[in-house]
Protein backbone atom coordinates (compact mmCIF):
# COMPACT_ATOMS: atom_id res chain seq x y z
CA UNK A 1 0.00 0.00 0.00
CA UNK A 2 2.70 2.29 1.04
CA UNK A 3 4.37 1.43 -2.18
CA UNK A 4 1.05 2.43 -4.82
CA UNK A 5 0.53 5.52 -2.81
CA UNK A 6 3.91 6.65 -2.80
CA UNK A 7 4.08 5.76 -7.13
CA UNK A 8 0.70 7.46 -7.24
CA UNK A 9 2.44 10.54 -5.50
CA UNK A 10 5.05 10.51 -8.36
CA UNK A 11 3.22 10.15 -11.18
CA UNK A 12 0.49 13.27 -9.64
CA UNK A 13 4.27 15.02 -9.67
CA UNK A 14 4.91 14.29 -12.96
CA UNK A 15 1.53 15.11 -15.00
CA UNK A 16 2.31 18.61 -12.87
CA UNK A 17 5.55 18.87 -14.37
CA UNK A 18 4.60 18.65 -17.85
CA UNK A 19 1.22 19.62 -20.10
CA UNK A 20 0.95 15.97 -21.45
CA UNK A 21 2.96 12.65 -21.26
CA UNK A 22 2.39 9.41 -23.56
CA UNK A 23 1.46 6.42 -21.57
CA UNK A 24 5.06 4.66 -22.71
CA UNK A 25 6.76 7.92 -21.00
CA UNK A 26 5.20 7.56 -17.79
CA UNK A 27 5.42 3.60 -17.61
CA UNK A 28 9.23 4.59 -18.49
CA UNK A 29 9.62 7.05 -15.77
CA UNK A 30 7.72 4.95 -12.89
CA UNK A 31 9.64 1.59 -14.24
CA UNK A 32 5.93 -0.44 -14.34
CA UNK A 33 3.75 -1.33 -17.10
CA UNK A 34 1.62 0.89 -19.05
CA UNK A 35 -1.29 -0.83 -17.74
CA UNK A 36 -0.32 -0.57 -14.34
CA UNK A 37 -0.19 3.30 -15.13
CA UNK A 38 -3.79 3.05 -16.42
CA UNK A 39 -4.65 1.52 -13.42
CA UNK A 40 -2.77 4.39 -11.55
CA UNK A 41 -4.59 6.68 -13.39
CA UNK A 42 -8.10 5.51 -12.68
CA UNK A 43 -6.76 5.50 -8.68
CA UNK A 44 -6.20 9.37 -9.36
CA UNK A 45 -9.41 10.09 -11.32
CA UNK A 46 -11.14 8.00 -8.13
CA UNK A 47 -9.75 10.56 -5.31
CA UNK A 48 -10.62 13.62 -7.56
CA UNK A 49 -8.13 14.34 -9.86
CA UNK A 50 -9.25 15.24 -13.43
CA UNK A 51 -7.09 13.06 -15.33
CA UNK A 52 -7.84 13.43 -19.17
CA UNK A 53 -6.40 11.12 -21.72
CA UNK A 54 -6.45 10.80 -25.30
CA UNK A 55 -6.30 7.84 -27.49
CA UNK A 56 -4.72 6.91 -31.35
CA UNK A 57 -1.20 9.29 -32.64
CA UNK A 58 -0.52 11.70 -30.40
CA UNK A 59 -2.29 10.70 -27.79
CA UNK A 60 -1.25 10.78 -23.75
CA UNK A 61 -2.56 11.67 -20.19
CA UNK A 62 -3.09 15.22 -19.21
CA UNK A 63 -4.34 16.71 -16.06
CA UNK A 64 -7.02 19.32 -15.93
CA UNK A 65 -8.21 21.80 -13.79
CA UNK A 66 -10.94 21.09 -11.19
CA UNK A 67 -12.62 22.92 -8.35
CA UNK A 68 -13.12 19.14 -6.77
CA UNK A 69 -9.42 18.50 -6.99
CA UNK A 70 -8.09 17.67 -3.26
CA UNK A 71 -3.98 18.46 -2.74
CA UNK A 72 -2.44 15.47 -2.77
CA UNK A 73 -3.37 13.06 -1.37
CA UNK A 74 -4.81 14.62 1.93
CA UNK A 75 -8.59 15.54 2.98
CA UNK A 76 -9.80 18.76 3.28
CA UNK A 77 -8.27 19.26 7.23
CA UNK A 78 -4.95 17.45 6.59
CA UNK A 79 -4.15 19.68 3.64
CA UNK A 80 -5.18 23.12 5.82
CA UNK A 81 -3.05 21.23 8.45
CA UNK A 82 -0.26 21.17 6.26
CA UNK A 83 -0.51 24.76 4.84
CA UNK A 84 -0.75 26.62 8.25
CA UNK A 85 2.58 23.89 8.89
CA UNK A 86 4.17 25.52 6.21
CA UNK A 87 3.16 28.89 6.77
CA UNK A 88 4.31 28.66 10.75
CA UNK A 89 7.61 27.07 9.89
CA UNK A 90 8.14 30.01 7.86
CA UNK A 91 8.77 32.30 11.38
CA UNK A 92 9.45 29.33 13.37
CA UNK A 93 12.99 28.22 15.39
CA UNK A 94 14.57 26.94 11.95
CA UNK A 95 17.18 28.80 9.86
CA UNK A 96 16.96 28.78 6.62
CA UNK A 97 13.38 26.76 6.13
CA UNK A 98 11.64 30.27 5.95
CA UNK A 99 11.99 30.86 2.24
CA UNK A 100 11.47 27.29 1.29
CA UNK A 101 8.68 27.02 3.33
CA UNK A 102 6.49 29.82 1.77
CA UNK A 103 7.27 27.96 -1.68
CA UNK A 104 5.81 24.75 -0.87
CA UNK A 105 3.18 27.10 0.26
CA UNK A 106 2.27 28.36 -2.98
CA UNK A 107 2.37 25.41 -4.79
CA UNK A 108 0.07 23.61 -2.27
CA UNK A 109 -2.37 26.21 -2.92
CA UNK A 110 -2.19 26.24 -6.66
CA UNK A 111 -3.40 22.38 -6.32
CA UNK A 112 -5.76 23.37 -3.86
CA UNK A 113 -9.64 23.72 -4.52
CA UNK A 114 -11.25 27.22 -4.38
CA UNK A 115 -13.11 26.51 -1.21
CA UNK A 116 -9.70 25.31 0.59
CA UNK A 117 -7.93 28.02 -0.79
CA UNK A 118 -10.10 30.36 0.69
CA UNK A 119 -10.20 28.92 4.13
CA UNK A 120 -6.25 29.24 3.59
CA UNK A 121 -6.10 32.71 2.70
CA UNK A 122 -8.66 33.46 5.58
CA UNK A 123 -5.51 31.54 7.83
CA UNK A 124 -3.06 33.90 6.82
CA UNK A 125 -1.41 36.07 9.26
CA UNK A 126 0.97 39.13 10.16
CA UNK A 127 3.97 38.58 11.89
CA UNK A 128 5.86 41.07 13.85
CA UNK A 129 9.41 40.98 12.91
CA UNK A 130 11.86 40.01 16.06
CA UNK A 131 15.39 39.32 16.44
CA UNK A 132 16.43 35.93 15.64
CA UNK A 133 16.18 33.44 18.57
CA UNK A 134 19.20 32.90 20.18
CA UNK A 135 18.54 28.64 20.34
CA UNK A 136 17.32 28.86 16.52
CA UNK A 137 18.73 25.94 14.52
CA UNK A 138 20.05 25.75 10.96
CA UNK A 139 18.15 23.64 9.05
CA UNK A 140 21.10 21.74 7.34
CA UNK A 141 22.34 21.36 10.97
CA UNK A 142 18.69 19.70 11.89
CA UNK A 143 18.78 17.93 8.61
CA UNK A 144 21.98 16.51 9.43
CA UNK A 145 21.18 15.11 13.00
CA UNK A 146 17.63 13.51 11.72
CA UNK A 147 19.76 11.75 9.45
CA UNK A 148 22.44 9.86 11.58
CA UNK A 149 19.55 9.36 14.13
CA UNK A 150 18.05 7.74 11.36
CA UNK A 151 20.65 5.79 9.86
CA UNK A 152 21.77 4.84 13.65
CA UNK A 153 25.20 6.23 12.80
CA UNK A 154 27.49 7.10 15.74
CA UNK A 155 28.01 11.35 15.53
CA UNK A 156 30.79 13.23 16.74
CA UNK A 157 30.38 16.97 17.67
CA UNK A 158 32.02 19.82 19.35
CA UNK A 159 29.84 21.13 22.11
CA UNK A 160 29.44 24.57 23.75
CA UNK A 161 27.90 24.20 27.64
CA UNK A 162 25.87 26.11 29.25
CA UNK A 163 28.89 28.08 30.85
CA UNK A 164 30.69 28.61 27.37
CA UNK A 165 33.42 25.98 27.28
CA UNK A 166 33.60 23.37 24.15
CA UNK A 167 33.90 19.69 24.83
CA UNK A 168 34.43 17.09 21.82
CA UNK A 169 31.79 14.47 22.47
CA UNK A 170 31.04 11.00 20.64
CA UNK A 171 27.24 9.22 20.68
CA UNK A 172 24.77 7.02 19.55
CA UNK A 173 22.09 9.69 18.26
CA UNK A 174 18.59 8.02 18.99
CA UNK A 175 15.52 11.43 18.29
CA UNK A 176 15.39 14.70 17.87
CA UNK A 177 12.82 16.66 20.38
CA UNK A 178 11.65 19.98 20.16
CA UNK A 179 10.52 21.60 23.62
CA UNK A 180 9.23 25.12 22.94
CA UNK A 181 11.54 26.80 20.39
CA UNK A 182 14.73 24.69 21.20
CA UNK A 183 15.72 21.75 19.62
CA UNK A 184 17.46 18.40 21.64
CA UNK A 185 19.28 15.77 20.25
CA UNK A 186 19.00 12.49 22.89
CA UNK A 187 21.33 10.31 22.72
CA UNK A 188 24.21 7.66 24.20
CA UNK A 189 26.91 9.47 25.33
CA UNK A 190 29.88 6.82 24.75
CA UNK A 191 32.38 8.61 27.36
CA UNK A 192 29.65 8.80 29.92
CA UNK A 193 28.28 5.35 29.17
CA UNK A 194 24.97 6.86 29.99
CA UNK A 195 22.35 8.77 28.08
CA UNK A 196 22.49 12.58 27.84
CA UNK A 197 20.39 15.27 25.98
CA UNK A 198 22.00 18.26 23.82
CA UNK A 199 20.41 21.21 22.53
CA UNK A 200 21.19 21.09 19.02
CA UNK A 201 21.93 24.91 18.49
CA UNK A 202 25.76 24.14 20.29
CA UNK A 203 26.47 21.67 17.82
CA UNK A 204 28.72 21.35 15.42
CA UNK A 205 29.06 18.07 13.70
CA UNK A 206 32.03 16.54 12.93
CA UNK A 207 31.93 14.52 9.14
CA UNK A 208 32.14 11.32 7.82
CA UNK A 209 30.07 10.71 10.48
CA UNK A 210 30.96 7.02 12.50
CA UNK A 211 30.25 3.63 12.21
CA UNK A 212 26.50 2.13 12.46
CA UNK A 213 25.47 0.94 15.88
CA UNK A 214 23.06 -1.56 17.66
CA UNK A 215 19.81 0.08 19.30
CA UNK A 216 19.72 0.13 22.38
CA UNK A 217 16.68 0.49 24.67
CA UNK A 218 15.30 3.92 25.65
CA UNK A 219 14.78 4.91 28.95
CA UNK A 220 11.61 4.45 30.73
CA UNK A 221 8.73 7.30 29.25
CA UNK A 222 10.85 7.54 26.00
CA UNK A 223 12.71 10.70 24.21
CA UNK A 224 10.57 12.76 24.81
CA UNK A 225 9.62 12.18 28.33
CA UNK A 226 14.02 11.65 28.99
CA UNK A 227 14.34 15.48 27.45
CA UNK A 228 11.59 16.94 29.54
CA UNK A 229 13.12 15.64 33.07
CA UNK A 230 16.31 16.84 32.01
CA UNK A 231 15.56 20.28 31.25
CA UNK A 232 13.86 20.19 35.02
CA UNK A 233 16.33 19.92 36.61
CA UNK A 234 18.48 22.41 34.61
CA UNK A 235 15.87 24.96 35.35
CA UNK A 236 15.04 23.63 38.87
CA UNK A 237 19.01 23.82 40.27
CA UNK A 238 18.05 26.62 43.25
CA UNK A 239 15.13 25.32 45.48
CA UNK A 240 13.57 27.46 48.49
CA UNK A 241 11.18 27.51 51.11
CA UNK A 242 9.65 30.43 51.94
CA UNK A 243 6.63 32.00 54.35
CA UNK A 244 4.81 34.17 52.99
CA UNK A 245 2.53 36.41 55.38
CA UNK A 246 -0.76 36.34 53.02
CA UNK A 247 -4.03 33.91 53.15
CA UNK A 248 -3.27 30.81 51.07
CA UNK A 249 -6.09 31.40 48.75
CA UNK A 250 -4.92 34.79 47.98
CA UNK A 251 -1.07 33.33 46.59
CA UNK A 252 -2.42 30.29 45.37
CA UNK A 253 -3.52 31.57 41.96
CA UNK A 254 -0.09 33.17 41.70
CA UNK A 255 1.75 29.50 41.49
CA UNK A 256 2.27 27.48 39.24
CA UNK A 257 2.64 23.72 39.50
CA UNK A 258 5.47 23.24 37.36
CA UNK A 259 7.61 25.86 39.59
CA UNK A 260 6.24 25.87 42.69
CA UNK A 261 4.40 24.08 45.28
CA UNK A 262 2.02 25.54 48.49
CA UNK A 263 1.69 24.48 51.85
CA UNK A 264 -1.07 25.51 54.03
CA UNK A 265 -0.17 27.71 57.23
CA UNK A 266 -2.30 29.88 59.54
CA UNK A 267 -4.94 32.14 58.47
CA UNK A 268 -2.86 34.65 57.95
CA UNK A 269 0.43 32.89 55.85
CA UNK A 270 1.50 29.82 53.73
CA UNK A 271 4.38 28.29 52.59
CA UNK A 272 5.54 27.88 49.09
CA UNK A 273 8.52 25.90 47.77
CA UNK A 274 10.32 27.51 44.46
CA UNK A 275 12.27 26.09 41.92
CA UNK A 276 14.60 27.98 39.35
CA UNK A 277 18.01 28.24 37.69
CA UNK A 278 19.10 30.69 40.30
CA UNK A 279 19.08 31.77 43.88
CA UNK A 280 19.14 35.53 42.07
CA UNK A 281 16.02 34.76 40.10
CA UNK A 282 14.05 33.28 43.17
CA UNK A 283 14.68 36.50 44.62
CA UNK A 284 13.06 38.39 41.52
CA UNK A 285 9.92 36.05 41.92
CA UNK A 286 9.85 36.65 46.02
CA UNK A 287 9.55 40.79 44.95
CA UNK A 288 6.06 39.68 42.27
CA UNK A 289 4.45 38.37 45.29
CA UNK A 290 4.40 41.72 46.76
CA UNK A 291 3.32 40.62 50.31
CA UNK A 292 5.73 40.43 53.36
CA UNK A 293 7.76 37.21 53.41
CA UNK A 294 10.19 35.01 55.38
CA UNK A 295 13.18 32.95 54.35
CA UNK A 296 13.42 29.61 55.65
CA UNK A 297 16.02 28.22 53.70
CA UNK A 298 18.26 28.26 52.32
CA UNK A 299 20.25 31.57 53.42
CA UNK A 300 21.95 32.22 50.02
CA UNK A 301 18.39 33.54 49.05
CA UNK A 302 18.20 35.43 52.16
CA UNK A 303 21.65 37.17 51.09
CA UNK A 304 20.56 37.98 47.73
CA UNK A 305 17.15 39.51 48.69
CA UNK A 306 19.14 42.10 50.71
CA UNK A 307 21.22 42.89 47.90
CA UNK A 308 18.05 42.91 45.15
CA UNK A 309 16.13 45.40 47.97
CA UNK A 310 19.40 47.10 48.29
CA UNK A 311 19.89 47.98 44.07
CA UNK A 312 16.15 48.73 44.91
CA UNK A 313 17.11 51.67 47.36
CA UNK A 314 19.42 52.99 45.59
CA UNK A 315 16.95 53.07 42.48
CA UNK A 316 14.43 54.86 44.08
CA UNK A 317 17.29 57.62 45.84
CA UNK A 318 18.12 58.20 42.26
CA UNK A 319 14.46 58.93 41.22
CA UNK A 320 14.05 60.78 44.45
CA UNK A 321 17.40 63.39 43.75
CA UNK A 322 16.16 63.46 39.94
Amino acid sequence: MLETSARLLRLLTLLQTRKEWSGAELADRLDVTARTVRRDVDKLRDLGYPVNAAVGVGGGYQLGAGAEMPPLLLDDDEALAVAFGLQSGATGPVIGIGEPSLRALTKLRQVMPSRLQHRLDALSVDIVARPEAKSAVDATLLATVASVCHARERLRFDYRRHDGEQMRREVEPYRLVRSGARWYLMAWDLGRDDWRSFRVDRMIPKIPTGPRFTPRDLPEGGAAAFVASGISRATTQARARVRLHAPIERIAEMVHDEWGTLEGGDSDSCVVSLGSDSQASLAKWLSAFDVPFTVLEPAELREECRRLAQRHTLLAQRYTEA
